[in-house]
This record gives C-alpha cells, sequence and structure tokens, in this order.
C-alpha cells in the first residue's frame, strides 16, 4: 500500500539578494532563515548566496562565520551543495541547494556566454525515501540578456536529455529573469511544466519583493503530481529580499 504523505515534497525557491534588503539597506540574513525554516521545505534552491565575502564580514557585526547556505542550512538541512558562479576579490557567490535527503550527486554547470556575467546551474541528484527514488534538481539563474538565456536554458535542456532518465522525478526552480515568458515554451518541449501557470494559469509575480509585478522566478516539474503553489508575499517576506519566494508541494 502506498503512503502518499511519505512521497509528498515542499520546494521553496528564493533570490536571496546575499543576505540583503532592496537597495542594500540592511543585512537580514539571520530573518531570512527563520522565515525559510518555518515553511519546512524538503528542499530549497537558493539563487544570490554568498560563499564568503571578507568585506561584509568586516562590515556586518551579524555575518555569519559559516558560508550562506551552511549558516541557511544548519540543523535542518543535513545536505546542501553549492555552485560558485562569480568570484571577485573580496569572495564569491553563487546557486545552492539545502536538502533533507541525501545529494548523491552534484555537479556545477558553467553556463556562462559573457565573461563579465559568470553563470551557473546548480545539478543535484537527489535520493528520496522510503523508495529511494531518484530526483532531479536544477537551481538556476539566468542571466539577464534574452540571447543569453535562450543559449543557457539550451545547454540545461541537453543536460537533462543526458543525465535525466524520462521516468524520473525533475525539478527546475530559481530566477529566470525571464520577463517575457519565453522560458515555459523551451521547457515545455522536454516535458517540464510550470506549477503555477497549470494551478492558477499564470506565472507568478515576484519582483519587486515589495510590489511583485514581473514574473522572473519559476518552478518547472517533470514526473510528479502538482498538489500545491503558492507565492509568499506577506510579511515578513517582502522585506527580506528584493524577490518574493515561491512555494510548491509536489508528490511522486
Amino acid at each position: 500500500m502506498r503512503d502518499d504523505a511519505a512521497h509528498a515534497l515542499r520546494v521553496l525557491t528564493i533570490n536571496t539578494h546575499k543576505g540583503f534588503t532592496a537597495f542594500n539597506r540592511a543585512f537580514v540574513l539571520p530573518e531570512l532563515r527563520d522565515a525559510v525554516r518555518s515553511t519546512h521545505a524538503d528542499l530549497v534552491f537558493l539563487q544570490e548566496v554568498h560563499g564568503e565575502h571578507e568585506g561584509h564580514a568586516r562590515r556586518w557585526s551579524r555575518w555569519p562565520e559559516l558560508p550562506q547556505y551552511e549558516f541557511l542550512a544548519e540543523s535542518m538541512w543535513p545536505q546542501f551543495a553549492y555552485g560558485r558562479n562569480a568570484v571577485y576579490q573580496e569572495g564569491d557567490h553563487g546557486n545552492a541547494l539545502l536538502s533533507k535527503y541525501p545529494i548523491v550527486e552534484y555537479e556545477n554547470i558553467d553556463v556562462s556566454v559573457r565573461r563579465v556575467e559568470r553563470r551557473g546551474i546548480l545539478y543535484c541528484r537527489i535520493r528520496v525515501p522510503p523508495a529511494d527514488r531518484d530526483l532531479h534538481a536544477y537551481c538556476v539563474h539566468l542571466g539577464l540578456k534574452e540571447k543569453d538565456r535562450a543559449k543557457q536554458l539550451g545547454r540545461m535542456t541537453e543536460h537533462v536529455a543526458a543525465q535525466v532518465p524520462q521516468d524520473s522525478a525533475l525539478i527546475i526552480a530559481g530566477d529566470f529573469n525571464d520577463w517575457r515568458e519565453r522560458a515555459t515554451g523551451t521547457l515545455e518541449r522536454i516535458g517540464a511544466r510550470e506549477v503555477f501557470l497549470e494551478q492558477t494559469q499564470a506565472s507568478a509575480r515576484t519582483f519587486p519583493g515589495r510590489l511583485p509585478l514581473l514574473k522572473l522566478d519559476r518552478i518547472y516539474v517533470r514526473g510528479v503530481r502538482i498538489e500545491q503553489a503558492d507565492v509568499l508575499k506577506t510579511a515578513p517576506w517582502p522585506h527580506l529580499s528584493d524577490h518574493v519566494p515561491l512555494y510548491s508541494q509536489v508528490s511522486l
């Protein structure tokens, strides 16, 4: 007999804005950690998260000693992976994935198109109990130019075709910077469905955080059943980044 509850997965994606409010007015990573924990998500897709930054560490008294993704994961998500994309004199930032289930493989896929704008897509293969089924996850933060995003999506779909069996569970989530909503057509060609489009007939507005107008952040899935989709746009979320998060519950 199947235990449906054991197959439920709660998914959260957020561009953390490196732990700062909009316009970098205040450092709010500790408050963001509390908010993320309150969702009880099984998988957390993070974009614009710092590995380290020496300048911020000197300036902000609450700057954690751990990398930001480890600080967010501490004691709640035993598994995490980080893909470092942008490297500069004082530190680095990239994408991360926090998981309550074992990450058995990960890869940071370099999808940079131009030298001045380094981009990567973090791929993780996650072993989900109780049947130890593989879930394939891609944490995405695409470029600012539409031509670049098209190339980056092309590289990702090639990776999906090579690495993800057709009958396996797949989640692609993150900041697509796709205000013209072109990504959905590309991902539909590999069988992925956009959870908000399916649940509410429209992609979610997530940016700017205090008055979301643009549909930049997405969750796409394949091989799972969509149960729920919510934009977390009430307090405290609009204060904690320049994007609001997306939350979805799916079942395998």
